[in-house]
């Protein structure tokens, strides 16, 4: 019978001392800690570039492959990412290069690339987003007229919605 009370008396004191261990205050939660943020000269360049120089991006990203979403606020909320700079320039190489590293791809790149079957039924579920603006207040309109052949679809639905403006100034600049 001895045995017996020892044992038990061993399991609980081995239960009562690994609970312990998992669960000592700061062990139980270990996070990985967090690098620091990308310098803001680095994200400048990267969306400035993403206006005019694939070559630059490419660059940049493989040397920074987390400046893939980052966004440069030019003042007065008007932010900007690569995606969207390539967006409102018509940059259509750019933005598939873009879309290939994984970048978040909006309803003004969808419409400068004339994915006219995305694009709409976005609209028809929410109408007001045809007054929506992007980057420096460009709005679906202009985006679609940066698109080309591909955005000529859109560019007449978007008129035919009673979209007239690609652009408002909406940002104090």
């Amino acid at each position: 019978m001895k045995n017996n009370a020892s044992r038990r008396s061993f399991i609980g004191q081995f239960i009562t001392v690994s609970s312990g261990i998992i669960f000592l205050p700061g062990q139980a939660k270990t996070q990985t800690p967090k690098a620091p943020p990308i310098d803001s000269k680095t994200v400048n360049e990267f969306v400035k570039v993403a206006h005019s120089d694939l070559n630059r991006v490419k660059e940049l990203l493989q040397q920074f492959p987390h400046l893939l979403n980052a966004s440069w606020d030019w003042g007065d909320g008007d932010f900007e990412t690569a995606m969207g700079a390539a967006g409102h320039m018509g940059l259509k190489e750019t933005a598939n290069y873009l879309i290939n590293q994984g970048a978040r791809y909006d309803i003004f790149v969808m419409t400068m690339m004339g994915k006219t079957s995305q694009v709409k039924p976005i609209i028809e579920e929410y109408p007001h987003l045809i007054d929506c603006v992007g980057p420096h207040g460009f709005t679906l309109l202009h985006h679609a007229k940066q698109g080309g052949a591909e955005g000529a679809e859109l560019f007449e639905y978007f008129q035919s919605k009673g979209l007239k403006e690609t652009h408002r100034k909406i940002f104090n600049k």
